[in-house]
């Protein structure tokens, strides 16, 4: 039997389907490379008694003939989705002992399709952050090494998702993108992240950071196991107001390999200034793949990119600071208060003591943003451009079926850079905000590695709910790029 870890999600899916082994023996396999992977901090809550009974339920469902599209997969849940009974902390402090006594639509969908909770995983506090160094359990570690042997950031904000996945620990993962933390870590770690069009799941049971541009994707090895995991999360859900109620394609069937009628566009405003040559490089390797598998390439023009990451430090941080002040020590979590404090104190200590030091950041950047006098000046501009970012794209869409830039401007770096520069740390999400400003799907594939050896990816971008597109470009661009390099111990 081959390693159990290093299968693809349709692999093991196939496997399954074919007999070769049980949903117990591939949830048992993941959990014993959980337990020896510790050392990268990639779950803050392991649940491997519940994965087993799942998978012993599973094993049973598939005996009477009723398989789901997940069924006896064993996966990681980003710990920002409510799951019934095991606690889910959104990475703070503030959270710490929350049992929801709810399920996630998004979670409830993949279980009722037969997917196995391994555990919930790491993440940045609330999803801030590029780097998962803001965990109050502690920073995620890449399980890519750079060629020094420092210890590399995942990306954020679902570095554990990522992490879990690049190093054997599930074969698949949730993650949530609010400007890039799907796409960003799975770049980082050398797999596919997909961000779905804003709407195409469920937002119910997804703890919040700001509800215009959270949205719940897949995180995977491959981009047919991205097709099959968003099949089996997406839907309508009258719970969330902001659900799309669009109906939900056979997201695999659109894997034609067949790119020759498509018009794949540029945009040049992401010829960003200083950006590294082995950036650039690798956006004309890719450009060059599209184009000898068929596709038409044509210059596209996005001419408000510029103000992208200004506006999406305006209105995530101002949506943030609504979000979070439920979170004041009287109605969840932790709760400090001294012999004689006031409510009012006990507001002050509660957040001061459960909020990490990004998190305060955002809430203050987000509180002065909607205050009286700064409202018209910071907030309303920002909704302004970020009308004519989505319009940007709109007129592109005119005339291409997709866009392709680069995912990040930069391989992983060392757990401990840009800690000091916080401005710096925000510009890693250069390229992915713009498509979360506008609400469009993402895919970010692996295509190349950096001088250091470290996985670098390029990202699709396409049009409301045509993540068809989306991923059938994307398994075009996997297959040229053929990107079979791996985490030191995870060859093979």
């Amino acid at each position: 039997m081959t390693d159990l870890t290093n299968l693809t999600l349709a692999e093991a899916r196939d496997g399954l389907a074919k007999g070769d082994y049980t949903s117990v023996e591939l949830t048992e396999a993941h959990i014993k490379s959980m337990e020896a992977h510790r050392n990268l901090n990639a779950y803050i809550t392991e649940t491997p008694d519940k994965a087993i009974d799942m998978a012993k339920a599973s094993d049973a469902k598939r005996a009477k003939g009723d398989a789901g599209k997940m069924e006896g997969l064993p996966i990681a849940i980003k710990d920002l989705f409510c799951t019934e009974g095991v606690q889910t902390t959104a990475a703070s402090h503030i959270l710490e002992g929350f049992k929801p006594e709810y399920e996630s639509t998004v979670t409830t969908n993949l279980f009722n399709n037969g997917a196995v909770m391994l555990g919930k995983a790491n993440l940045d506090e609330f999803a801030m952050g590029s780097s998962n160094t803001s965990s109050y359990y502690g920073n995620v570690i890449n399980p890519w090494k750079g060629k020094d042997g420092k210890d590399l950031v995942p990306g954020g904000s679902s570095g554990g998702s990522a992490a879990a996945v690049a190093a054997g620990m599930a074969l698949a993962a949730t993650g949530t993108d609010t400007g890039g933390s799907i796409r960003q870590p799975a770049s980082y770690c050398g797999i596919v992240g997909l961000k779905p069009t804003y709407g195409r799941c469920s937002r119910w049971g997804i703890v919040a950071f700001a509800s215009s541009l959270d949205q719940a994707g897949p995180m995977t090895k491959t981009v047919r196991d991205a097709a099959i995991m968003l099949g089996a999360m997406a839907g309508h859900d009258a719970k969330d107001s902001t659900s799309a109620p669009v109906a939900v394609p056979d997201f695999e069937a659109a894997l034609t390999g067949d790119i020759r009628d498509m018009k794949i566009g540029i945009p040049k405003e992401y010829r960003v200034d200083n950006m590294p040559e082995e950036i650039n490089k690798l956006w004309d390797n890719g450009i060059a793949m599209l184009r000898d598998a068929g596709a038409e390439v044509v210059d596209v023009t996005l001419p408000h990119t510029k103000y992208a990451l200004g506006t999406y430090y305006i209105v995530a941080p101002a949506e943030a600071s609504s979000n979070l002040a439920r979170y004041d020590g009287l109605r969840y979590g932790q709760r400090v208060m001294d012999e004689g404090d006031s409510l009012d104190d006990m507001y002050m200590k509660s957040r001061a003591a459960g909020f990490g030091k990004e998190v305060q950041r955002r809430i203050m950047i987000g509180t002065y943003v909607l205050s009286a006098g700064y409202y018209d000046a910071y907030y309303n501009k920002a909704l302004k451009v970020r009308r004519r970012i989505y319009e940007d794209f709109a007129t592109a869409f005119g005339t291409v079926d997709a866009i392709l830039a680069p995912t990040a401007p930069s391989a992983a770096f060392a757990i401990g850079e840009n800690e000091d520069d916080p401005v710096k740390m925000y510009l890693n999400d250069v390229f992915t905000v713009p498509a979360s400003l506008a609400g469009l799907p993402g895919l970010s594939v692996p295509t190349g590695l950096s001088a250091e050896g470290l996985p670098l990816g390029l990202q699709l971008i396409g049009k409301p709910f045509d993540e068809e597109t989306v991923l059938r470009v994307g398994g075009v661009l996997e297959t040229a790029a053929n990107f079979t390099a791996k985490p030191a111990g995870q060859e093979g």
